[in-house]
């Protein structure tokens, strides 16, 4: 099912035109729990993965916090399914509620936890994109490459998963890998990603207000200035207008490829490649939610609605991913050459 971005209150960029050279297009990816195949672009589903190429394994090292029990990636799907299902029964049989005493003690063996993993970790498929689905996805220094792969290590290394990417001509992948090994143990169930189908849909995209100039900062943070829009601006943001930039005009928020990168955990910091010294380009935003209450007027129209989540389960969290508990990781990459280090960018 097709997600679709409200319009915009007005065109920022008209009321200060000064914002115009910056736009860029972002493709929001709206996934959404579905049966994705190796052929389908996806978020956290199986891969177009060569059978005679070496699955992606993380040497570590992997310290255990002491606090959380190591699960699988296995047994958190089998307790996300119990959960749905105890959550249909009490809505759809009066007087039903809670768990079976089967369900019960698959529970209680899932949280008496897994031995602690030794030796390399493999990976765990996090996104699939297909040029075709995101034409606007940089892919460029890779010839004939049309597909995006992300994978990450269910481990924190230190504060995130560690990413993978590849790059590869999906024609070129004849004979797929039909059973990838998996992590003997997660950190979080939070880095199991659900899988998802996507719907993408390009936007326009502005500056974040931190990372434009003074006297454009200034402007934006003038009430008198925004009175031209007349009775589109909330008056809500008379105190701080820039607010009302910064969460319904400049960066949309959840999983998008491009744009422009978002702040809020720090303020904008130098991104530039650790081999040549370019400037890094946004290439994927993972994150936990596709908005928050800060960023409500992004929630695709009829959001709550067509897509319900189980119980305890944030609105717009449908990938059940949770990056350092709530936050995004964005992964930039040099335009240079697709072989140098890509970094990894936690907001």
């Amino acid at each position: 099912m097709s997600s679709t971005t409200p319009p915009r209150p007005f065109d920022v960029a008209a009321l200060f035109p000064q914002l115009a050279p910056m736009a860029r297009t972002a493709t929001r990816l709206h996934p959404r729990a579905g049966s994705p195949s190796p052929h389908d672009s996806s978020v956290g589903g199986p891969l177009l993965w060569p059978a005679d190429e070496p699955w992606p394994h993380c040497d570590g090292p992997h310290e255990w916090d002491q606090v959380n029990e190591p699960t699988s990636a296995e047994d958190v799907r089998l307790l996300r399914r119990i959960q749905a299902a105890a959550a249909s029964r009490a809505d759809g049989v009066p007087g039903a509620s809670g768990y079976t005493p089967q369900e019960r003690a698959v529970i209680e063996r899932i949280n008496a936890g897994r031995p602690w993993p030794e030796g390399p970790i493999a990976m765990l498929p996090v996104a699939q994109l297909y040029l075709r689905d995101v034409p606007s996805l940089r892919l460029s220094g890779q010839a004939g490459a049309d597909l995006l792969q992300v994978l990450w290590c269910p481990f924190d290394h230190p504060e995130h998963p560690r990413t993978a990417l590849f790059r590869r001509s999906a024609a070129s992948v004849t004979d797929i890998l039909d059973t990838p090994p998996e992590p003997p143990a997660v950190q979080f169930s939070g880095y199991v990603p659900q899988p998802c189908l996507i719907s993408p849909e390009e936007v326009v995209e502005y500056p974040h207000f931190l990372e434009l100039g003074k006297e454009l900062q200034e402007l934006l943070a003038d009430w008198s200035r925004w009175q031209a829009a007349e009775s589109a601006v909330d008056s809500a943001y008379a105190v701080a207008p820039q607010e009302l930039y910064m969460d319904q005009l400049s960066v949309s928020p959840g999983w998008k490829a491009g744009g422009w990168s978002r702040w809020g955990l720090t303020d904008p910091m130098p991104r530039v490649c650790s081999t040549c010294g370019t400037g890094m380009d946004p290439l994927l935003t993972i994150a936990t939610t596709e908005w928050n209450r800060g960023t409500a007027s992004w929630a695709p129209e009829g959001d709550r609605t067509r897509h319900p989540l189980p119980p305890g389960v944030p609105p717009a969290n449908h990938t059940r991913i949770d990056l350092a508990r709530g936050y995004d990781l964005q992964l930039h990459v040099c335009p240079v050459s697709p072989d140098h280090p890509h970094l990894e960018l936690v907001q």
